[in-house]
């Protein structure tokens, strides 16, 4: 990448990671600090946690569409602000019912659509999938660390406190936004990175991509859940208290990076995609199974957890991958903000129906539903069709005719490593599937105006 596209690509992950710091970093801890507010019950605490989600799933389609009409950055230090007066809000309330809202006004912050664009209009078209790989490496260091520090920052400041720390990290990507983030010479229209309404039922009735999507939700579902419950188990049943809880998620997420490491090489350059994600998903029912029967050991949780983090990782990791491989060729963007939506979703009906089983069926209830959605999910997978093994490439063809759109299609589609090639008039660059082992650039390069 250029100097430029670097400054972009890693001033945007900066504010994305904030963002998803500050929703975060109450995860490891708010089941124990909930107990101090007035009203609470097993139900709201899980609202609380999810309430993120549900706005976030509502509104970060409308707001990259708003973005196309009155420009990026406006639409992200909107966003931004939003979710600082969120956090606000929940930093003074002493009532569940105050957190909640602060909550849901965070999520209602939802820049993640707008980010991506603001990405695609600052990077070149052979750089752009290298920029959104910054981003989304960004958004997992940002998922660590908020249950390292969380844990950390409860002690010292409480987790009002870190509702007011969020503020100031929502307050720092306004100023990064305005001071550090380059501005684009031109806004376009991004089917590679942005929902394309008209495509959203060529999309949803893709039986592949549906699997997937149901899969994020039932992830982050279960994530969620989880989280409901965990603290309490490593508080009352491990003997942990809280502020040392990151004893125990620290060196489980560094072996579980270190074991993601060759499952993810395994699926990717072996081609053993479908193999890994089934396996993943059996781990996570496996991990939640486990939880239900060793909660009481902390060794025996400490276990389940590597399991489960190793595993929920690898599914992080590929699942994006998968919807890339999957979707058609012009509706990759389409196809990710269904995904991002349906993740989101995910979060929100974790914690209403995680604190609904826990108020009834009690901790080992959480672990039960998390195991069951799990194999909901197994079963759900395993009719998936192999993948094909193929990366989204965007080449600058320049500005097309109809006529010319299809016979350039004809004629990349006749080089070898191509397995799919659209090109929408107008659009100036052709969207390609391409087989990264077979291809010759060289090749493909002598039909691109940005190489001449």
């Amino acid at each position: 990448m250029s100097p430029l596209e670097s400054r972009a690509a890693f001033s945007l992950a900066g504010i994305f990671s904030l963002r998803m710091l500050g929703l975060f970093l109450i995860l490891p801890v708010f089941a124990i600090y909930a107990e101090e507010l007035s009203g609470v019950t097993p139900v709201l605490v899980g609202v609380a946690i999810g309430a993120y989600g549900l706005t976030q799933a509502m509104l970060q389609i409308p707001f990259g569409m708003l973005s196309d009409r009155i420009g990026r950055k406006p639409v992200i230090i909107g966003g931004l602000l939003i979710f600082a007066l969120g956090s606000m809000v929940a930093a003074q309330s002493d009532t569940i019912w105050g957190v909640i809202i602060g909550r849901a006004l965070q999520g209602s912050g939802a820049i993640a659509a707008v980010v991506m664009a603001l990405a695609a209009d600052l990077t070149q078209e052979h750089n752009r999938l290298k920029a959104m790989a910054v981003i989304g490496m960004s958004i997992g260091l940002a998922f660590a660390l908020s249950l390292i520090l969380g844990p950390v920052l409860s002690h010292f400041i409480g987790v009002s406190g870190i509702f007011w720390l969020t503020a100031v990290l929502a307050l720092s990507g306004v100023a990064i936004t305005l001071f550090v983030v380059p501005n684009p010479e031109e806004t376009h229209f991004h089917r590679d990175a942005q929902p394309v309404p008209g495509q959203f039922s060529r999309v949803l009735a893709n039986p592949d991509l549906l699997r997937l999507d149901v899969g994020i939700l039932l992830l982050h579902t279960g994530m969620t859940a989880l989280f409901l419950v965990l603290p309490l188990v490593l508080r009352d049943s491990a003997g942990l208290d809280v502020s040392r809880h990151w004893m125990i998620y620290l060196p489980v997420l560094v072996l579980s990076v270190l074991l993601l490491v060759p499952l993810v090489v395994i699926a990717e350059n072996r081609r053993k995609m479908k193999q890994v994600f089934l396996l993943s998903i059996a781990a996570l029912a496996v991990a939640q199974f486990g939880f239900f029967n060793y909660y009481s050991s902390l060794w025996g949780v400490v276990f389940f957890l590597l399991v489960y983090f190793t595993a929920f990782n690898v599914l992080e990791a590929t699942l994006p991958s998968l919807v890339a491989k999957m979707a058609p060729a012009d509706a990759k963007g389409t196809a990710m903000g269904v995904y991002s939506t349906s993740q989101f979703s995910g979060a929100f009906l974790g914690g209403l129906v995680g604190g609904w089983a826990h108020t009834y069926f009690g901790l080992q209830g959480v672990f039960l539903f998390g195991m069951v959605a799990m194999i909901i999910w197994l079963f759900a997978a395993i009719g998936m069709t192999e993948p094909r093994y193929l990366n989204s490439y965007l080449l600058k063809v320049g500005n097309v005719d109809e006529e010319r759109a299809r016979e350039l299609e004809k004629e990349l589609l006749t080089i070898e490593g191509v397995g799919d090639a659209v090109l929408v008039a107008g659009d100036d660059v052709a969207y390609l599937k391409i087989d990264p082992k077979r291809i010759d650039m060289t090749i493909l390069d002598e039909f691109s105006v940005a190489r001449r």
